[in-house]
Protein backbone atom coordinates (compact mmCIF):
# COMPACT_ATOMS: atom_id res chain seq x y z
CA UNK A 1 0.00 0.00 0.00
CA UNK A 2 1.34 3.67 -0.92
CA UNK A 3 0.11 6.45 0.99
CA UNK A 4 1.02 10.31 -0.52
CA UNK A 5 -0.55 13.25 2.00
CA UNK A 6 -2.05 16.47 -0.46
CA UNK A 7 0.11 19.15 0.57
CA UNK A 8 -2.63 21.51 1.24
CA UNK A 9 -3.95 19.67 3.75
CA UNK A 10 -0.56 18.98 5.42
CA UNK A 11 0.00 22.71 5.45
CA UNK A 12 -3.17 23.03 6.94
CA UNK A 13 -1.97 20.34 9.88
CA UNK A 14 0.82 21.86 10.16
CA UNK A 15 -0.85 25.14 10.77
CA UNK A 16 -2.15 23.82 13.46
CA UNK A 17 34.16 9.57 -4.23
CA UNK A 18 37.42 9.33 -1.97
CA UNK A 19 37.97 12.95 -1.86
CA UNK A 20 34.48 14.14 -1.29
CA UNK A 21 33.30 10.78 1.17
CA UNK A 22 36.44 12.36 3.28
CA UNK A 23 34.90 16.28 3.05
CA UNK A 24 31.37 13.84 4.27
CA UNK A 25 29.78 14.49 0.67
CA UNK A 26 28.20 11.84 -1.30
CA UNK A 27 30.23 11.09 -4.16
CA UNK A 28 27.34 11.75 -7.02
CA UNK A 29 26.73 15.84 -5.58
CA UNK A 30 28.03 18.61 -7.15
CA UNK A 31 27.74 21.91 -6.62
CA UNK A 32 27.01 23.23 -10.49
CA UNK A 33 23.95 25.04 -10.28
CA UNK A 34 22.86 23.28 -13.79
CA UNK A 35 19.98 21.12 -13.07
CA UNK A 36 17.68 18.53 -15.12
CA UNK A 37 17.83 14.64 -14.54
CA UNK A 38 21.17 13.38 -16.65
CA UNK A 39 22.69 12.88 -13.97
CA UNK A 40 21.97 10.07 -10.50
CA UNK A 41 18.71 11.58 -8.46
CA UNK A 42 19.10 9.44 -5.20
CA UNK A 43 22.36 11.53 -4.17
CA UNK A 44 20.39 11.72 -0.99
CA UNK A 45 20.46 7.64 -0.46
CA UNK A 46 17.26 5.38 0.73
CA UNK A 47 16.06 4.94 4.58
CA UNK A 48 13.59 3.03 6.10
CA UNK A 49 11.43 3.22 9.57
CA UNK A 50 8.33 3.01 11.67
CA UNK A 51 8.75 -0.91 11.45
CA UNK A 52 4.42 -1.72 12.83
CA UNK A 53 3.19 -5.10 13.05
CA UNK A 54 -0.52 -5.59 14.28
CA UNK A 55 -1.55 -8.51 16.11
CA UNK A 56 -2.93 -10.67 13.12
CA UNK A 57 0.93 -10.92 12.17
CA UNK A 58 1.18 -8.18 9.49
CA UNK A 59 3.97 -6.10 9.18
CA UNK A 60 4.86 -3.08 7.44
CA UNK A 61 7.63 -0.28 7.14
CA UNK A 62 7.61 2.95 5.23
CA UNK A 63 10.61 3.49 2.83
CA UNK A 64 11.98 7.06 1.64
CA UNK A 65 13.78 8.02 -0.95
CA UNK A 66 14.12 12.01 -2.55
CA UNK A 67 14.82 12.59 -6.40
CA UNK A 68 17.35 15.32 -5.88
CA UNK A 69 20.17 14.85 -9.10
CA UNK A 70 20.79 18.67 -7.84
CA UNK A 71 20.81 18.25 -4.48
CA UNK A 72 21.92 21.75 -3.36
CA UNK A 73 19.82 23.51 -5.67
CA UNK A 74 16.31 24.46 -4.95
CA UNK A 75 14.31 22.05 -6.40
CA UNK A 76 16.94 19.81 -6.32
CA UNK A 77 17.22 19.31 -10.03
CA UNK A 78 14.22 17.93 -10.51
CA UNK A 79 11.34 19.40 -13.62
CA UNK A 80 8.25 21.04 -11.83
CA UNK A 81 5.86 18.16 -12.53
CA UNK A 82 5.04 14.82 -10.51
CA UNK A 83 6.82 11.98 -11.90
CA UNK A 84 6.55 8.18 -11.46
CA UNK A 85 8.91 6.16 -9.18
CA UNK A 86 9.29 2.37 -9.05
CA UNK A 87 9.83 0.15 -5.58
CA UNK A 88 10.89 -2.84 -5.06
CA UNK A 89 10.94 -5.20 -1.70
CA UNK A 90 12.51 -8.74 -1.37
CA UNK A 91 13.90 -11.22 0.87
CA UNK A 92 17.54 -11.21 -0.87
CA UNK A 93 19.55 -8.73 -1.99
CA UNK A 94 19.44 -10.40 -5.37
CA UNK A 95 15.63 -9.43 -5.55
CA UNK A 96 14.73 -12.79 -6.14
CA UNK A 97 13.15 -13.82 -3.30
CA UNK A 98 9.44 -12.82 -2.10
CA UNK A 99 9.73 -9.93 -4.58
CA UNK A 100 7.22 -7.49 -4.17
CA UNK A 101 7.07 -4.27 -6.30
CA UNK A 102 4.88 -0.58 -6.96
CA UNK A 103 4.86 2.58 -8.66
CA UNK A 104 4.54 5.68 -6.73
CA UNK A 105 4.18 9.00 -7.76
CA UNK A 106 6.92 11.76 -6.21
CA UNK A 107 5.59 15.82 -6.62
CA UNK A 108 7.23 18.69 -6.60
CA UNK A 109 4.87 19.76 -3.77
CA UNK A 110 6.96 17.31 -1.56
CA UNK A 111 10.30 18.30 -2.74
CA UNK A 112 9.94 14.92 -4.84
CA UNK A 113 10.20 12.75 -1.78
CA UNK A 114 9.04 9.67 -1.87
CA UNK A 115 7.20 7.31 1.38
CA UNK A 116 5.71 4.32 0.46
CA UNK A 117 4.58 2.16 3.10
CA UNK A 118 4.44 -1.26 2.37
CA UNK A 119 2.16 -4.11 4.42
CA UNK A 120 1.84 -7.57 4.50
CA UNK A 121 5.16 -8.11 5.17
CA UNK A 122 6.52 -10.92 7.34
CA UNK A 123 7.59 -10.13 11.04
CA UNK A 124 10.60 -9.69 12.47
CA UNK A 125 12.33 -10.47 9.11
CA UNK A 126 14.82 -8.96 6.92
CA UNK A 127 14.03 -6.72 3.75
CA UNK A 128 15.54 -5.61 1.08
CA UNK A 129 14.52 -2.46 -0.93
CA UNK A 130 15.45 0.02 -3.84
CA UNK A 131 13.76 2.59 -5.99
CA UNK A 132 13.96 3.50 -9.77
CA UNK A 133 13.62 6.67 -11.99
CA UNK A 134 13.92 6.69 -15.48
CA UNK A 135 17.31 4.75 -16.21
CA UNK A 136 18.50 4.99 -12.66
CA UNK A 137 18.75 2.66 -9.99
CA UNK A 138 19.08 3.47 -6.43
CA UNK A 139 21.31 2.11 -3.50
CA UNK A 140 19.80 -0.98 -1.72
CA UNK A 141 18.36 -1.07 1.36
CA UNK A 142 17.93 -2.69 4.17
CA UNK A 143 15.42 -2.77 6.67
CA UNK A 144 13.78 -4.86 9.24
CA UNK A 145 10.05 -5.66 10.71
CA UNK A 146 8.97 -5.61 14.26
CA UNK A 147 8.02 -8.88 15.90
CA UNK A 148 4.24 -9.90 16.30
CA UNK A 149 3.21 -7.14 19.57
CA UNK A 150 3.08 -9.70 22.79
CA UNK A 151 5.04 -12.48 20.91
CA UNK A 152 8.11 -13.87 22.76
CA UNK A 153 11.35 -12.30 22.27
CA UNK A 154 14.57 -13.33 23.52
CA UNK A 155 16.57 -10.05 22.84
CA UNK A 156 16.84 -6.69 21.19
CA UNK A 157 19.75 -4.63 20.15
CA UNK A 158 19.08 -0.79 19.15
CA UNK A 159 21.48 2.30 18.67
CA UNK A 160 20.25 6.02 19.68
CA UNK A 161 21.66 9.18 18.88
CA UNK A 162 21.07 12.68 18.52
CA UNK A 163 22.83 16.56 17.67
CA UNK A 164 24.26 16.10 15.09
CA UNK A 165 25.44 19.70 12.95
CA UNK A 166 27.37 19.22 9.69
CA UNK A 167 29.60 21.87 10.39
CA UNK A 168 31.01 20.81 13.39
CA UNK A 169 32.29 17.08 12.46
CA UNK A 170 32.46 14.58 10.92
CA UNK A 171 29.84 11.57 11.48
CA UNK A 172 32.18 9.07 12.45
CA UNK A 173 30.18 7.45 14.93
CA UNK A 174 27.52 6.47 12.10
CA UNK A 175 30.54 5.08 10.36
CA UNK A 176 31.15 2.92 13.45
CA UNK A 177 27.28 2.21 13.87
CA UNK A 178 26.34 0.83 10.34
CA UNK A 179 28.85 -2.06 11.14
CA UNK A 180 26.64 -3.06 14.53
CA UNK A 181 23.76 -6.14 14.39
CA UNK A 182 20.67 -3.15 15.04
CA UNK A 183 17.87 -4.23 14.85
CA UNK A 184 16.87 -0.45 14.72
CA UNK A 185 17.46 3.32 15.60
CA UNK A 186 16.19 5.66 17.28
CA UNK A 187 17.14 9.34 16.33
CA UNK A 188 16.09 12.27 19.08
CA UNK A 189 16.30 15.11 17.60
CA UNK A 190 18.51 17.64 16.19
CA UNK A 191 19.13 16.20 12.86
CA UNK A 192 19.21 19.48 11.35
CA UNK A 193 20.63 22.67 12.89
CA UNK A 194 19.44 25.87 12.09
CA UNK A 195 22.94 27.81 12.30
CA UNK A 196 24.09 30.23 9.88
CA UNK A 197 25.81 27.53 7.96
CA UNK A 198 29.93 29.07 7.35
CA UNK A 199 31.06 29.48 4.04
CA UNK A 200 34.11 27.07 3.99
CA UNK A 201 31.84 24.53 5.88
CA UNK A 202 33.63 24.91 9.26
CA UNK A 203 35.74 21.66 10.27
CA UNK A 204 34.78 19.62 6.88
CA UNK A 205 36.44 22.16 4.92
CA UNK A 206 34.55 22.24 1.64
CA UNK A 207 32.59 25.49 0.08
CA UNK A 208 28.88 25.86 0.83
CA UNK A 209 26.66 26.88 -1.98
CA UNK A 210 25.31 30.30 -1.43
CA UNK A 211 21.77 29.31 -1.19
CA UNK A 212 22.69 26.85 1.69
CA UNK A 213 24.31 29.10 4.41
CA UNK A 214 21.17 31.32 5.40
CA UNK A 215 19.75 30.19 8.80
CA UNK A 216 16.45 28.87 7.15
CA UNK A 217 13.01 29.82 7.41
CA UNK A 218 11.26 29.56 4.13
CA UNK A 219 10.74 25.64 2.59
CA UNK A 220 13.10 25.84 0.02
CA UNK A 221 15.81 26.73 2.95
CA UNK A 222 14.58 24.11 4.82
CA UNK A 223 14.76 21.52 2.26
CA UNK A 224 18.40 23.19 1.53
CA UNK A 225 19.24 22.07 4.98
CA UNK A 226 18.55 18.53 4.75
CA UNK A 227 19.96 18.33 1.81
CA UNK A 228 23.16 19.50 2.37
CA UNK A 229 23.15 17.28 5.96
CA UNK A 230 22.60 14.09 3.92
CA UNK A 231 24.89 14.35 1.18
CA UNK A 232 27.05 12.88 3.88
CA UNK A 233 28.06 9.43 3.11
CA UNK A 234 28.07 8.10 6.68
CA UNK A 235 24.49 8.81 7.75
CA UNK A 236 23.25 7.46 4.22
CA UNK A 237 25.07 4.60 5.30
CA UNK A 238 23.14 3.90 8.64
CA UNK A 239 20.17 4.89 7.12
CA UNK A 240 20.20 2.41 4.45
CA UNK A 241 20.93 -0.14 6.77
CA UNK A 242 18.46 -0.16 9.97
CA UNK A 243 15.07 1.24 10.58
CA UNK A 244 15.06 4.54 12.17
CA UNK A 245 12.38 5.50 14.46
CA UNK A 246 12.87 9.31 14.37
CA UNK A 247 11.65 12.45 16.44
CA UNK A 248 12.03 16.02 16.37
CA UNK A 249 13.66 18.66 18.99
CA UNK A 250 14.32 21.94 18.77
CA UNK A 251 17.22 23.00 16.14
CA UNK A 252 14.91 21.15 13.34
CA UNK A 253 12.79 24.56 13.81
CA UNK A 254 14.73 27.16 15.76
CA UNK A 255 16.73 27.07 19.22
CA UNK A 256 14.58 26.59 22.09
CA UNK A 257 11.06 27.42 20.90
CA UNK A 258 8.46 25.93 22.75
CA UNK A 259 5.33 25.70 20.27
CA UNK A 260 4.19 28.60 18.96
CA UNK A 261 6.74 30.46 20.63
CA UNK A 262 9.84 31.73 19.16
CA UNK A 263 13.03 31.54 21.41
CA UNK A 264 12.73 34.31 24.00
CA UNK A 265 9.25 34.87 23.28
CA UNK A 266 6.37 35.97 26.07
CA UNK A 267 3.53 35.54 23.45
CA UNK A 268 2.89 33.49 20.52
CA UNK A 269 4.34 34.55 17.24
CA UNK A 270 1.77 34.05 13.91
CA UNK A 271 5.43 34.83 11.65
CA UNK A 272 7.10 31.87 13.97
CA UNK A 273 4.01 29.52 13.11
CA UNK A 274 4.65 29.74 9.25
CA UNK A 275 8.22 29.27 10.05
CA UNK A 276 7.37 25.98 11.84
CA UNK A 277 5.08 24.64 9.47
CA UNK A 278 7.88 25.41 6.53
CA UNK A 279 10.28 23.08 9.00
CA UNK A 280 7.96 20.53 9.83
CA UNK A 281 6.85 19.74 6.24
CA UNK A 282 10.98 20.10 5.28
CA UNK A 283 11.04 17.19 7.89
CA UNK A 284 8.20 14.77 6.94
CA UNK A 285 9.51 15.09 3.29
CA UNK A 286 13.16 14.19 4.55
CA UNK A 287 12.30 11.36 6.90
CA UNK A 288 10.78 7.55 7.00
CA UNK A 289 7.78 8.72 8.83
CA UNK A 290 4.53 7.61 8.85
CA UNK A 291 3.23 11.57 9.94
CA UNK A 292 0.24 12.80 8.45
CA UNK A 293 -1.62 16.16 7.81
CA UNK A 294 -2.15 16.42 12.00
CA UNK A 295 1.32 16.37 12.57
CA UNK A 296 1.72 14.29 15.10
CA UNK A 297 4.66 12.89 15.93
CA UNK A 298 3.90 11.21 18.82
CA UNK A 299 3.63 7.29 18.54
CA UNK A 300 4.11 3.66 20.38
CA UNK A 301 6.04 1.06 18.33
CA UNK A 302 5.91 -2.46 20.13
CA UNK A 303 8.69 -5.18 20.07
CA UNK A 304 6.46 -8.22 21.20
CA UNK A 305 6.64 -8.56 24.85
CA UNK A 306 10.10 -7.68 25.68
CA UNK A 307 9.75 -3.94 24.70
CA UNK A 308 7.83 -0.63 23.81
CA UNK A 309 8.52 1.97 22.92
CA UNK A 310 6.93 5.71 23.25
CA UNK A 311 8.03 7.94 21.03
CA UNK A 312 7.83 11.52 22.21
CA UNK A 313 7.43 15.32 20.74
CA UNK A 314 8.06 17.51 23.44
CA UNK A 315 8.53 20.61 21.08
CA UNK A 316 5.05 21.01 19.53
CA UNK A 317 2.29 21.07 22.37
CA UNK A 318 4.28 22.61 25.31
CA UNK A 319 3.98 25.83 27.10
CA UNK A 320 6.19 28.35 26.54
CA UNK A 321 8.74 28.39 29.50
CA UNK A 322 7.29 29.75 32.65
CA UNK A 323 10.78 30.96 34.44
CA UNK A 324 11.96 32.72 31.43
CA UNK A 325 14.26 31.67 28.81
CA UNK A 326 17.78 29.74 29.85
CA UNK A 327 18.87 28.96 32.96
CA UNK A 328 17.21 30.54 36.72
CA UNK A 329 16.02 30.25 39.98
CA UNK A 330 12.43 28.16 40.13
CA UNK A 331 9.56 29.71 40.36
CA UNK A 332 6.06 28.98 41.84
CA UNK A 333 4.70 29.47 38.16
CA UNK A 334 6.44 26.45 37.03
CA UNK A 335 4.28 24.05 38.99
CA UNK A 336 0.78 25.40 38.21
CA UNK A 337 -0.97 22.34 36.83
CA UNK A 338 -1.67 23.72 33.59
CA UNK A 339 1.88 23.91 32.59
CA UNK A 340 2.90 21.49 30.03
CA UNK A 341 5.53 19.65 27.98
CA UNK A 342 3.89 17.19 25.61
CA UNK A 343 0.54 19.01 25.99
CA UNK A 344 -2.44 17.31 27.52
CA UNK A 345 -3.38 15.01 25.06
CA UNK A 346 0.06 13.47 24.74
CA UNK A 347 0.62 12.77 28.11
CA UNK A 348 -2.54 11.25 28.96
CA UNK A 349 -1.35 9.16 25.97
CA UNK A 350 1.88 8.28 27.65
CA UNK A 351 0.11 7.50 30.82
CA UNK A 352 -2.13 5.62 29.67
CA UNK A 353 0.19 3.70 27.26
CA UNK A 354 2.69 2.91 30.78
CA UNK A 355 -0.58 1.38 32.74
CA UNK A 356 -1.95 -1.02 29.77
CA UNK A 357 1.84 -1.89 28.88
CA UNK A 358 2.74 -5.83 28.58
CA UNK A 359 6.33 -5.59 27.75
CA UNK A 360 9.08 -5.84 30.20
CA UNK A 361 11.19 -2.81 29.29
CA UNK A 362 9.04 0.33 28.21
CA UNK A 363 11.25 2.66 26.89
CA UNK A 364 10.37 6.67 26.48
CA UNK A 365 12.14 7.97 23.73
CA UNK A 366 12.35 11.88 24.96
CA UNK A 367 14.69 14.84 23.58
CA UNK A 368 15.63 16.98 26.81
CA UNK A 369 16.98 16.06 30.22
CA UNK A 370 14.17 14.46 32.44
CA UNK A 371 16.59 14.04 35.60
CA UNK A 372 16.28 17.22 38.00
CA UNK A 373 19.95 19.19 37.25
CA UNK A 374 20.80 21.84 39.75
CA UNK A 375 22.91 24.04 38.29
CA UNK A 376 23.97 25.81 41.64
CA UNK A 377 27.06 24.73 43.36
CA UNK A 378 26.42 26.17 46.84
CA UNK A 379 24.34 24.35 49.54
CA UNK A 380 21.53 26.74 49.87
CA UNK A 381 20.95 27.80 45.90
CA UNK A 382 19.17 26.26 43.33
CA UNK A 383 19.12 27.28 39.17
CA UNK A 384 17.84 25.24 36.86
CA UNK A 385 18.02 25.02 32.59
CA UNK A 386 14.05 25.58 31.51
CA UNK A 387 14.30 24.38 28.31
CA UNK A 388 14.22 20.65 29.89
CA UNK A 389 11.84 19.15 32.18
CA UNK A 390 13.38 20.85 35.39
CA UNK A 391 10.99 24.19 33.93
CA UNK A 392 8.05 21.86 33.95
CA UNK A 393 8.29 20.29 37.19
CA UNK A 394 4.72 19.49 37.55
CA UNK A 395 4.37 17.84 34.31
CA UNK A 396 7.94 15.92 35.41
CA UNK A 397 6.20 15.44 39.05
CA UNK A 398 3.02 13.90 37.58
CA UNK A 399 4.74 11.26 34.79
CA UNK A 400 7.13 10.32 37.40
CA UNK A 401 4.76 9.75 39.91
CA UNK A 402 2.53 7.51 37.51
CA UNK A 403 5.46 5.29 36.91
CA UNK A 404 6.15 5.19 40.52
CA UNK A 405 3.00 3.49 41.31
CA UNK A 406 3.37 1.10 38.63
CA UNK A 407 6.48 0.16 39.61
CA UNK A 408 5.25 -0.49 43.37
CA UNK A 409 2.42 -3.08 41.10
CA UNK A 410 5.15 -4.96 39.63
CA UNK A 411 5.86 -9.21 40.65
CA UNK A 412 8.38 -11.86 40.51
CA UNK A 413 6.32 -12.94 37.64
CA UNK A 414 5.55 -9.50 36.05
CA UNK A 415 8.47 -7.07 36.75
CA UNK A 416 7.63 -3.38 35.34
CA UNK A 417 10.68 -1.46 33.67
CA UNK A 418 11.10 2.15 32.33
CA UNK A 419 14.22 3.37 30.66
CA UNK A 420 13.99 6.90 29.27
CA UNK A 421 16.71 7.32 26.54
CA UNK A 422 17.16 11.30 26.06
CA UNK A 423 19.20 13.48 23.28
CA UNK A 424 20.05 17.18 23.04
CA UNK A 425 22.61 17.46 25.81
CA UNK A 426 25.98 16.83 23.95
CA UNK A 427 27.23 14.90 26.84
CA UNK A 428 26.46 11.52 28.24
CA UNK A 429 24.13 11.01 31.54
CA UNK A 430 23.52 8.02 33.69
CA UNK A 431 20.38 9.06 35.99
CA UNK A 432 18.17 7.49 38.92
CA UNK A 433 14.49 9.25 37.95
CA UNK A 434 13.18 9.75 41.40
CA UNK A 435 9.63 11.33 42.51
CA UNK A 436 11.62 13.95 44.75
CA UNK A 437 15.25 14.41 43.43
CA UNK A 438 16.09 16.51 46.58
CA UNK A 439 15.64 13.27 48.82
CA UNK A 440 17.81 10.91 49.04
CA UNK A 441 15.94 8.48 49.98
CA UNK A 442 13.21 8.85 47.82
CA UNK A 443 12.76 5.85 45.78
CA UNK A 444 14.18 5.44 42.56
CA UNK A 445 11.68 4.73 39.59
CA UNK A 446 13.11 4.61 36.75
CA UNK A 447 16.38 5.12 34.71
CA UNK A 448 17.42 7.71 32.24
CA UNK A 449 20.46 7.42 29.85
CA UNK A 450 21.04 10.38 27.85
CA UNK A 451 23.47 10.19 24.72
CA UNK A 452 26.24 12.54 23.94
CA UNK A 453 25.72 14.33 20.52
CA UNK A 454 27.57 12.78 16.80
CA UNK A 455 29.06 15.56 16.40
CA UNK A 456 27.52 19.00 18.02
CA UNK A 457 30.21 20.70 20.14
CA UNK A 458 32.77 19.09 18.05
CA UNK A 459 35.98 18.23 20.09
CA UNK A 460 35.14 20.94 22.60
CA UNK A 461 35.19 20.02 26.26
CA UNK A 462 33.34 22.92 27.13
CA UNK A 463 30.53 20.87 28.76
CA UNK A 464 32.67 18.99 30.81
CA UNK A 465 34.15 22.11 32.59
CA UNK A 466 30.12 23.81 32.70
CA UNK A 467 28.62 20.73 33.58
CA UNK A 468 31.07 18.96 35.47
CA UNK A 469 30.83 20.94 38.54
CA UNK A 470 27.56 20.61 39.48
CA UNK A 471 27.59 16.89 38.99
CA UNK A 472 28.68 15.96 42.83
CA UNK A 473 25.36 18.22 43.94
CA UNK A 474 23.17 16.02 41.85
CA UNK A 475 23.89 12.66 43.76
CA UNK A 476 21.33 11.35 41.58
CA UNK A 477 23.65 11.56 38.60
CA UNK A 478 25.39 8.23 38.48
CA UNK A 479 27.79 9.25 35.49
CA UNK A 480 28.88 12.39 33.36
CA UNK A 481 31.21 12.78 30.72
CA UNK A 482 30.95 16.20 28.65
CA UNK A 483 33.53 15.39 26.58
CA UNK A 484 33.32 13.19 23.92
CA UNK A 485 30.74 12.49 20.69
CA UNK A 486 29.31 9.86 19.55
CA UNK A 487 25.98 7.31 20.20
CA UNK A 488 24.69 5.10 22.82
CA UNK A 489 24.09 0.93 22.29
CA UNK A 490 21.98 -0.70 23.98
CA UNK A 491 21.02 -4.39 24.49
CA UNK A 492 18.45 -6.12 26.49
CA UNK A 493 16.62 -9.24 27.18
CA UNK A 494 14.34 -10.60 29.90
CA UNK A 495 16.60 -9.55 32.80
CA UNK A 496 18.81 -7.28 31.37
CA UNK A 497 19.02 -3.92 29.77
CA UNK A 498 22.99 -3.29 29.12
CA UNK A 499 23.95 0.34 27.53
CA UNK A 500 27.38 1.09 26.26
CA UNK A 501 27.99 4.80 26.45
CA UNK A 502 30.02 4.53 22.81
CA UNK A 503 32.52 7.57 22.40
CA UNK A 504 34.67 8.39 19.31
CA UNK A 505 38.04 10.13 20.35
CA UNK A 506 37.33 13.01 17.85
CA UNK A 507 35.26 14.33 15.02
CA UNK A 508 37.79 16.77 13.64
CA UNK A 509 40.62 14.61 12.88
CA UNK A 510 41.16 12.12 10.17
CA UNK A 511 42.01 9.37 12.53
CA UNK A 512 39.72 8.45 15.46
CA UNK A 513 39.17 5.94 17.73
CA UNK A 514 36.03 4.17 20.06
CA UNK A 515 35.88 3.65 23.40
CA UNK A 516 32.80 3.09 25.87
CA UNK A 517 31.61 2.82 29.20
CA UNK A 518 28.80 0.37 29.96
CA UNK A 519 26.18 -0.05 32.57
CA UNK A 520 23.69 -2.20 33.16
CA UNK A 521 20.16 -2.48 34.94
CA UNK A 522 19.07 -5.44 36.05
CA UNK A 523 14.91 -5.95 34.82
CA UNK A 524 12.61 -5.33 38.28
CA UNK A 525 15.60 -3.38 40.19
CA UNK A 526 15.64 0.47 38.78
CA UNK A 527 18.67 2.39 38.39
CA UNK A 528 22.13 1.72 36.54
CA UNK A 529 25.07 0.30 37.75
CA UNK A 530 28.51 0.27 35.83
CA UNK A 531 29.31 -2.70 34.00
CA UNK A 532 32.45 -4.21 34.07
CA UNK A 533 34.74 -3.59 32.62
CA UNK A 534 32.93 -0.24 32.32
CA UNK A 535 35.91 0.96 29.94
CA UNK A 536 36.56 -0.81 26.58
CA UNK A 537 38.67 0.65 24.29
CA UNK A 538 38.13 -0.57 20.68
CA UNK A 539 40.71 -1.24 17.48
CA UNK A 540 41.59 2.23 16.42
CA UNK A 541 39.96 3.09 12.87
CA UNK A 542 42.13 5.28 10.59
CA UNK A 543 40.33 7.45 7.98
CA UNK A 544 41.25 8.47 4.39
Amino acid sequence: MVKQNDRRRFLKGAGGVAGLALLGLHPDVTFSAASGVGSDPFTLGVASGDPLTDQYENASVVLWTRLAPKPLDVGGGMPNETVSVSWQVAEDESFSLGLRQGTTSASPDFAHSVHVEVDGLAPATVYYYRFSYSTYVSPVGRTKTAPVPGSDIAQLSFAFASCQRWDEGFYYAYRHMKDQDLDLVVHLGDYIYENIMPADGGVRNTMVPLACRPEPVTLDQYRLRYALYKTDPDLQAAHARFPWIVTWDDHEVENDYASDYPEGASAPDPSFRTRRTNAYMAYYEHMPVRMGPDMRLYRRLTYGNLAEFNVLDTRQYRSNQMCGDGESPPCEAAWDPSVTMTGPEQERWLLDGLTGSQATWNVIANQVLMAQLDHDTTAAGERYWNDSWDGYPAARQRVLTHIAGLVSQQTLEKPFNVVVITGDWHSSFVNDLKVDFKDRNSPIVATEFVGTSITSNGDSDIYQRYYGPMIPHNPHIKFFDGVHRGYVLCKLDRDRWVTDLLKVSSVTKPTWSVSKDSFVVRSGVPGATAFAPSRVNLPLIVVG
